[in-house]
C-alpha cells in the first residue's frame, strides 16, 4: 500500500520517509493533494527503463513500414524479445 503524507510532514522527518520509500513508494502531498514521489532509487531505475517511445503504424510512410518490415534485429538485442514476453505475461 502507497502512504500518502503532508510535505510538511516529510521535511520534519525525512531520514523516517526514505527508509519507507525503500519498502514502498511514499505520495507526498500539497494541499491535500499528490504532488511528487519518493521511492527507492533502484525502483526508479526499473520504471526508467520501461519507458519507450510509441508511434502509429498509421502515422508512417509506406516506405518506412517497408523498411521495418524488412529489417532484422542486431545481434546482443535478444533480451528485447524476453522484456516483450515477460510484459505479455503480466497483463
Amino acid at each position: 500500500m502507497v502512504s500518502k503524507v503532508p510535505a510538511a510532514a516529510i521535511s520534519k522527518n525525512f531520514g523516517a520517509y526514505q527508509d519507507d520509500a525503500l519498502r514502498e513508494p511514499v505520495v507526498i502531498t500539497k494541499n491535500g493533494r499528490p504532488r511528487t514521489v519518493l521511492m527507492a532509487y533502484d525502483d526508479f531505475v526499473r520504471l526508467s527503463k520501461l519507458e519507450r517511445h510509441v508511434e502509429l503504424t498509421a502515422d508512417l510512410s509506406t516506405e518506412e513500414l517497408a523498411a521495418i518490415e524488412n529489417s532484422e534485429m542486431e545481434s546482443g538485442l535478444e533480451y528485447l524479445d524476453r522484456e516483450l514476453t515477460a510484459a505479455d505475461v503480466s497483463k
